[in-house]
């Protein structure tokens, strides 16, 4: 029975591009994959023929030798032939298809020593709220890899290089068929580096990076909020023999405040008042973060609980010049630890009271509970 077509087999015309041919084998193989399909020896066959088209067509000289010879390329004997592989087809050991399966449900993973950058780094960095509302400068203190001066990151002494591996022609990894899957592990030949050593550098003995004690400065901006991740790019672990280093990730934490909360821009507090002010009302001086004040003004006969709003009082707005507001509920603090002429006065005070100076009380008490 003659074979199928590559090209018809993925859906695409002969004149197809490389994007064009992996978009529509990894809708195919999402489509038929096996772990999908579980059982069904139809979505098995055909996950089969589109991995061996895909493989075949995605490289440009098995391409080129299948639209000269067709599938007796890769036969026994055939001109251009591309050697034994996954169903007795093309070769699989460059690009499997389970890994390119895996960047499409996992994200890209990077082949190749020269493209895999160093591992990121993460720290955390504890301010207060004050700080958040300034701004300021936090050091830091770090062990990280950091590229080997003598090599340049190579790994090898200085005057040599480093040899591609003939085992896994750089990609550090090599695949193996098993049944119908592909399996793909690190080279043992380099140690999944894709890269081979003869002589190697004495200081970092062929590792390319040494791990070193560092101080840096963090400017952690004005309006930073608590968990904020702030990146620093090329300062995580050196990359493998020369590659770019990896980027470290400071976390910011604020500690509470002893009388503020806040909500995003937003400021809240509740201010004790004393008694008197609340009955005649008059000006209050409120604190605020940066170490200035702000007057309140305090109608007469304000009630604990009553807020007041103070516009651009609040944390700034982050790259901005934009603040939030700030909250201020007042509670109205009571005296305590009268002496006895104090007493006198107040009962004196208590006597000249009448409904009229408690209509809330008042209009209570003379509610039925019955309605």
């Amino acid at each position: 029975m003659a074979k199928a077509d590559f090209y018809d087999l993925l859906g695409v015309d002969r004149s197809a591009g490389e994007a064009d041919l992996k978009s529509a084998y990894r809708k195919l193989a999402k489509k038929y994959h096996p772990d999908i399909n579980p059982g069904d020896a139809a979505a098995e066959k055909k996950f089969k023929q589109i991995s061996e088209a895909y493989d075949v067509l995605k490289d440009a000289q098995s391409r080129a030798a299948y639209d000269q010879f067709g599938h007796a390329a890769f036969e026994g004997g055939g001109a251009g032939a591309a050697g034994a592989g996954f169903g007795g087809g093309a070769n699989f050991t460059d690009f499997g298809s389970m890994g390119d399966i895996f960047e499409e449900f996992f994200g890209n993973t990077q082949r190749g020593n020269q493209q895999r950058r160093g591992a990121d780094l993460r720290t955390e960095v504890n301010i207060t709220l004050e700080d958040a509302f300034s701004g300021t400068e936090r050091q830091i203190s770090l062990t990280h890899a950091v590229a080997c001066t003598p090599c340049g990151g190579t790994g090898a002494r200085a005057g040599t290089t480093a040899t591609t591996c003939s085992m896994c022609h750089g990609h550090g990894k090599v695949r193996a068929q098993q049944g119908f899957f592909m399996v793909e592990r690190p080279c043992q030949q380099c140690g999944g580096t894709g890269q081979m050593i003869g002589d190697p550098c004495r200081d970092c003995r062929g590792r390319g990076h040494l791990q070193k004690k560092r101080n840096l400065s963090v400017a952690v901006p004005a309006g930073v909020e608590d968990g904020t991740r702030i990146r620093l790019s090329n300062e995580g672990d050196a990359g493998p023999h020369g590659a770019p280093a990896g980027d470290l990730y400071v976390f910011v934490n604020i500690r509470p405040h002893a009388f503020l909360q806040r909500d995003g821009a937003d400021l809240y507090c509740t201010m004790p008042i004393p008694f008197d002010l609340a009955i005649r009302g008059g000006g209050l001086d409120v604190p605020l973060l940066g170490s200035t004040r702000v007057k309140l003004s305090v109608p007469e006969g304000a009630q604990s609980g009553q807020q007041f709003r103070l516009r651009g009082k609040g944390m700034p707005v982050l790259r901005t010049r934009r603040h939030g507001d700030l909250y201020v509920q007042i509670d109205v603090e009571m005296p305590t630890g009268l002496n006895r002429k104090q007493e006198k006065l107040f009962a004196a005070f208590r006597e000249s009271l009448g409904e009229a100076n408690y209509p809330t009380s008042a209009a209570f008490r003379k509610t039925d509970p019955s309605s």
